[in-house]
This record gives structure tokens, C-alpha cells and sequence, in this order.
């Protein structure tokens, strides 16, 4: 309804993504409906899933997000449902974990060796990755290896730190992982040293809910962004920061059946769409107002902040892009 492309998010890929949307595929660490019987990753499973469903345009691999990055995951039994382990290929009313790290490789070597046998096997199709952006050596690492070997992911997603869910530990969704500004314009700045920006599209993520965020973002080096936090207010998250409980009062994040009735799928379905629609449409008013046809004719230096109560800087005066010496 949106026309928009739709995160499956990593919980796995269930019937409810399967009526016409976009679908990118995206898995983390606890490898969910595509997962082998030992909890690691099951390549079989992925081919048969890719197939099987051509609505699937891309594939994300997770590596962090922005609320609790380095940090593994739990799903309560309470909330394993008949249906959720039945998509998330799991054991029925089990707890669950996802650990912190992958365990198909461990370096940014091994990383591409599982991209491009993704790519292959999935018939060519895009293949990704998502991180909130922590220590810019480990980032540079591996952008040298993406040179080097000549092969890289399609995208990569830059969660901030701003990114949230009500079952991240307190301390994490606070204060830990790079602000999405921050992430944003050091990623683009690497990539952009490495002749990798044109190769490499990126994804910014990370509290964008109004037109402006979404300008902003695409000013400072993205190339698309998610709308995750947006979405769910307009389905109506009054944030209770209850989903991990099972008793989220509006029935989203919930397997309760009688708090799920809080959901209306036809009416929400049409307020996402809504929210979407106008947020897309501020986006076009706000380039066209700024002198441009297209977004990607905005930079940095379109995008001003005022530093002190006397003073105005431009992003590219606090966030300077990459130049080469000499240029």
C-alpha cells in the first residue's frame, strides 16, 4: 500500500510479509528461518527460502544494531509460540538466545567469503549488512579488505545509537554505540577514501521519523533510509517499553490474544501507508524548496546548525567530508 520496500527484521520471514510488499530478508547472529539444527547457519535453508519466495529483493546480515550493540539477544518461552518457532525455526515454548557474534566467520576475510557465496546462491541478489558503527579502526579494517579483495557488500545499513527496542538492556539503549550523525558521516567519509562511496550504497537508520531527518540524512552520505521507530508509532507503539514481557498494551509486541485484538490490521495498515506517504511527500517539498530536482543534489553544506546562541555552522564545517590531499 505504501510502496515502500519492507525489512523482515530478524525474527525471520513469516506468511503475514508474503502479500505483494518488497521484502528484504535480514538475519543476525541467531540465524532465524534459516537456522540449522545446531543454532548455526543453514545455507540450504536460505537457497530453498530465496526461491520459494520472489518477492525477496535483497538479503541483510546483522552484525550490531544501534540499541544494544555487541550485545546477544533472548526470546522468552513464554512468547515461543506454536507460530513464531514454527517461523523462526525453533523449538515451541523455549527459550531462545542469540549470541553476540556470528558464528559462520569471525573476521572481515571470512565475512566476504560468506557474502559472495550468499550472492551466488541466492541467484545474484543484493546482499548487505547492518551495524551500529563503534571503533573506527575495526571500520576501516574492513573496508581495506572490501578493496582488497575486490568485493563488498551491496549496502551497508548504519544503525545509531538512537535505534531502539524496549527489550535492549537500559544501559546499552543509553550510552552505548555511535550516534547515527556520527556513524553516518564517518562511514561515508571511509568509503569515500576507499572509492567505495559509488559501490557501496548506505542505509542510515536510527530515530529518522519526519522529512527533514530523512534530508538530512541523505545530505550528510545515505543513500536510502529505514523508517523502524516512525512505523511503529504509526501503528500505534504508545512505547511502554514493555515488549519484552508479553504484555504490550496496544498488542503489538505480544503473543497475548487478548491484547493482540488491540490491533487492527486494516486500520493500521492504512496509517503506516499514510504516515509514509506524507513523510515522503515532505521530503520532495523540502528538496524542491532547497533549489534541487533530485535529493541526491543535497551535501552537507545545505544543512545548517546553530552551535551557540550567537553562531551558525553548516554539517560540512562540523562534519567535513572526505578530500583528497591536494584536491
Amino acid at each position: 500500500i505504501a510502496g515502500a520496500y519492507h525489512n523482515t527484521g530478524e525474527g525471520g520471514l513469516s506468511p503475514y510479509h508474503s502479500n505483494g510488499g518488497d521484502v528484504v530478508f535480514h538475519f543476525g547472529t541467531g540465524y532465524f528461518g534459516v537456522r540449522a539444527a545446531d543454532g548455526g547457519f543453514s545455507m540450504e535453508k536460505m537457497v530453498d527460502l530465496v526461491n520459494k519466495n520472489p518477492f525477496i529483493r535483497a538479503i541483510e546480515l546483522k552484525l550490531s544494531q544501534g540499541a544494544k550493540p555487541g550485545h546477544g539477544g533472548i526470546l522468552p518461552a513464554g512468547k515461543n509460540t506454536e507460530e513464531i518457532a514454527r517461523i523462526r525455526g525453533v523449538k515451541v515454548a523455549t527459550e531462545v538466545a542469540s549470541p553476540p557474534s556470528h558464528k559462520e566467520f569471525r573476521t572481515p576475510d571470512q565475512m566476504v567469503d560468506f557474502i559472495i557465496k550468499l550472492r551466488e546462491l541466492s541467484g545474484g541478489k543484493p546482499v548487505g549488512i547492518k551495524l551500529c558503527f563503534g571503533k573506527r579502526d575495526d571500520f576501516v579494517e574492513m573496508v581495506k579488505v572490501f578493496k582488497q579483495r575486490d568485493n563488498y557488500p551491496d549496502f551497508i545499513a548504519i544503525d545509531g545509537a538512537e535505534g531502539g527496542t524496549g527489550a535492549a538492556p537500559l544501559e546499552f539503549a543509553d550510552s552505548i554505540g555511535t550516534p547515527l550523525i556520527e556513524g553516518l558521516t564517518a562511514a561515508s567519509n571511509i568509503l569515500c577514501e576507499y572509492n567505495l562511496k559509488n559501490e557501496i550504497k548506505i542505509i542510515a537508520a536510527g530515530k529518522l521519523f519526519t522529512g527533514f531527518d530523512i534530508v538530512k540524512a541523505m545530505a550528510l552520505g545515505a543513500d536510502a533510509c529505514y523508517g523502524a521507530r516512525s512505523m511503529m508509532l504509526a501503528l500505534g507503539c504508545i512505547q511502554a517499553l514493555m515488549c519484552n514481557t508479553n504484555h504490550c498494551p496496544v498488542g503489538i509486541a505480544t503473543q497475548n490474544n487478548d491484547l493482540v485484538k488491540g490491533l487492527n490490521v486494516e486500520q493500521k495498515s492504512r496509517r503506516v501507508a499514510n504516515f509514509h506517504h506524507a513523510t515522503i511527500e515532505a521530503v520532495r517539498e523540502i528538496v524542491a524548496a532547497a533549489g534541487y530536482d533530485k535529493v541526491t543534489g543535497l551535501d552537507r553544506s545545505d544543512i545548517f546548525k546553530r552551535d551557540s546562541n550567537h553562531g551558525i555552522d553548516s554539517y560540512e564545517d562540523i562534519y567535513p567530508s572526505y578530500k583528497k590531499e591536494g584536491a
